[in-house]
């Protein structure tokens, strides 16, 4: 039933009825749903492809950024990988909880097997279609490949960051990085 006219005592009436303190608001959900329908919504629209790209490259960006202040910060324009692991993980310790499971040397690459505990874990576990080492996570993809090669330079000719499994035991997410070395660098 529509109201033809509004006076002050139907205004006070319904913001009475509508208030919410603003402590009250869930903005980790909303989060959640804005997410999973963006992340869908582009997969509709432009195909899976256009989607790991898009996210890929949302992450890339700020992975550029961080590199870039840390070069700064440290003077140094080339890290080496476990000095670059290191620097980054710390800088990054109120969004992300590393810890390095395993690692294999040789000549041609390094291998390092992580548990990643991060910041979309929390927000995507209610969230069907945003599982652990699916398409949202191309966003930190994106983020750690690109630091690494900024960070690392010339070091390494390729890196990879790969998920392996959830572990739910632990809450993680177990994934590898291997820095492919570059044999062309003197």
């Amino acid at each position: 039933m529509e109201i033809e006219e509004i006076n002050e005592d139907i205004l006070n009436n319904i913001n009475k009825n509508i208030q919410n303190d603003s402590s009250n608001i869930k903005s980790l959900k909303g989060f959640e749903i804005i997410c999973e329908s963006m992340v869908y919504k582009i997969l509709d629209i432009f195909g899976k492809n256009s989607l790991l790209s898009m996210l890929y490259q949302t992450g890339s960006g700020p992975g550029e950024i961080i590199a870039k202040r840390i070069k700064e910060k440290h003077n140094k324009e080339e890290f080496g990988i476990f000095e670059a692991l290191e620097i980054l993980m710390t800088e990054l310790k109120d969004y992300y909880s590393i810890q390095i499971r395993e690692v294999q040397l040789n000549s041609d690459q390094t291998r390092v097997v992580i548990e990643n505990f991060c910041f979309l874990r929390e927000p995507m576990k209610h969230r069907e279609k945003l599982q652990p080492g699916k398409a949202f996570c191309r966003v930190n993809k994106g983020y750690f490949e690109t630091a690494f090669r900024k960070l690392l330079g010339n070091k390494v000719k390729k890196i990879e960051i790969n998920f392996l499994y959830d572990d739910t035991e632990k809450n993680v997410c177990v994934e590898e990085m291997i820095f492919y070395h570059n044999s062309d660098k003197e």
